[in-house]
């Protein structure tokens, strides 16, 4: 999988940035080790621009819609996501491991907005209509991200 953008015109000097304007597509091959169900048309949209030091400097917006299974009823919810990616290329490559050389006509830009879009899959999401979901059962019950007080200890909060 690849997202090439072509720089040779930058590189040479002919263009002073180039714009990306992209929308991409991940295939079940690359989602495989996620919690990420599905992710398509992510929109890419930015530019590439060369410093006075031929440093290459990314500028782009990735925002799209990732479906992640609920936390409570595993059925697929939709989460927006939108985030930004702005730096020297070579130093953004060396963060993920990722090797680059000033000199290239083409960069792939695919591995630096993967990993900027794992960051954003939240700890747990919960489907809008749970409506359907059992709390309480035979000796059990959901406990949520309220706090729960034990009785009996309640009264030493008095002390503190």
């Amino acid at each position: 999988m690849l997202l090439q953008i072509d720089i040779a015109n930058l590189h040479s000097g002919l263009e002073d940035f180039i714009t990306i304007d992209e929308t991409y597509s991940f295939n079940k091959e690359m989602l495989k080790n996620t919690e990420i169900i599905e992710l398509n048309d992510v929109k890419i949209t930015g530019d590439i621009t060369k410093n006075s030091l031929d440093e290459y400097i990314i500028d782009v917006v990735v925002t799209g819609t990732m479906v992640l299974p609920c936390a409570l009823t595993l059925k697929p919810v939709d989460y927006h996501f939108e985030t930004e990616i702005a730096g020297n290329l070579a130093q953004i490559f060396e963060e993920f491991g990722e090797n680059y050389e000033n000199n290239q006509k083409t960069i792939d830009i695919l591995p630096i907005i993967w990993e900027n879009i794992l960051m954003e899959i939240p700890i747990k999401v919960v489907s809008d209509d749970i409506s359907d979901v059992k709390t309480k059962g035979d000796g059990w019950e959901l406990i949520t991200d309220e706090k729960v007080v034990n009785p009996s200890l309640a009264k030493l909060k008095d002390l503190l």
